[in-house]
């Protein structure tokens, strides 16, 4: 019987350094290129569609001719109105649930590489729940100190002040073990739920009304300088993600032999957590508290092209933002001409189709494994 050659030790093999290890089924080129492309095909679908689908109606040529018009090739201008309504109101919103939806996306698959968890979302080490510490205080406080964009600014500083804060806290001899990471998150998550409770009930009826419209999760406030304060962050999470790819792989193997074969996991764990810290906290501070996202698209995404992170950390953020401009068209198209709110949605079709998945999992497979 012949030994697999990713398994023969170092000795076996007569060398001093041992065999090279992969760390996982190799996937397939042809399958994750047809993946890249249908993602991103839809999502240049689903973001056209959602720049023309409204109360008032602009049709896709139209839209296509304003924005080749608008870029200097060729197209024409629309009507005063049409413009206004294109370039003021749903192309913002377009471009901001792009951006978001691709932060949470790729936050996610960063989160379960990180911690080795399918569970894992980012939410665990409380960056949305410290953001919704800063925003619903700013409102609570009626705080003004920046503007209209005070609970942003609040949202975003308090979401990354609480992921330092579960990171140092689970921190002991110069290492951080996932186990204590997960547990600092629970009970700090768990704390900051409670601040944020207090706050409501501080509120006044005004303040509630616009904590809740916080909390639910909406996009209905975009505008352009939105976009440019979110465009920084995601731009520098989304290119740094992918560079950490090959070694979230290798970390799929156990701590120990990762570290066997080069990898800083200390160092990994910390860039990863900053990077998801500051894709989260900027996301959530603009459109508010929107879950199962960064944790169901991973899991799709998994399924379909297997395990290996250099397709699933930018696979992630194109399925991300495809699904939330979906979703975001769907929230101010289904009900109108009211409008439901973003994170309502998002779990209530998210929750039904993650318990599917669970069930789905554990009946073929007898466990996540």
């Amino acid at each position: 019987m012949t030994a697999d050659p990713a398994t023969v030790t170092a000795d076996e093999r007569g060398t001093g350094t041992p065999a090279p290890a992969e760390p996982g089924p190799r996937q397939r080129p042809a399958r994750t290129a047809l993946l890249t492309t249908v993602l991103t095909a839809a999502l240049a679908l689903a973001a056209l569609l959602s720049a023309g689908i409204g109360a008032y109606g602009i049709p896709l040529g139209d839209v296509l001719a304003s924005v080749a018009h608008r870029a200097g090739a060729g197209g024409h201008p629309l009507d005063r109105v049409a413009e206004s309504v294109l370039w003021n109101v749903r192309l913002p919103r377009t471009v901001l649930a792009l951006l978001v939806g691709a932060s949470l996306g790729c936050a996610g698959a960063l989160m379960q590489g990180v911690f080795g968890n399918p569970l894992a979302e980012p939410g665990v080490i409380g960056v949305s729940s410290g953001a919704a510490v800063g925003a619903v205080a700013s409102i609570a406080l009626g705080l003004t100190f920046a503007g209209t964009w005070t609970v942003t600014v609040c949202a975003f500083v308090t979401g990354l002040v609480t992921v330092t804060l579960v990171y140092l806290l689970s921190r002991a001899e110069g290492r951080t073990e996932v186990v204590t990471l997960i547990l600092t998150g629970i009970a700090v998550n768990a704390f900051a739920g409670a601040l944020t409770g207090l706050f409501v009930f501080l509120a006044d009826d005004a303040q509630l009304t616009q904590i809740a419209f916080w909390q639910l999760g909406s996009l209905s406030q975009a505008t352009w300088p939105k976009v440019l304060a979110v465009l920084p962050c995601a731009l520098a999470g989304l290119l740094l993600a992918p560079l950490s790819a090959r070694r979230l792989d290798l970390l799929a193997l156990g701590e120990r032999a990762a570290r066997h074969l080069g990898v800083d996991v200390e160092r990994l764990r910390v860039v990863l957590i900053l990077v998801v810290a500051l894709l989260t906290a900027a996301a959530v501070a603009v459109a508010g508290i929107v879950g199962f996202v960064g944790l169901l698209v991973p899991h799709l995404l998994r399924m379909a092209a297997g395990p290996g992170h250099r397709f699933l950390v930018p696979g992630s953020a194109l399925g991300g933002a495809l699904v939330l401009v979906a979703a975001d068209l769907a929230a101010r198209t289904l009900a109108e001409p009211a409008e439901l709110p973003l994170g309502v949605l998002t779990a209530l079709l998210g929750s039904p189709f993650f318990f599917w998945l669970l069930r789905r999992t554990r009946r073929g497979q007898g466990g996540w494994a």
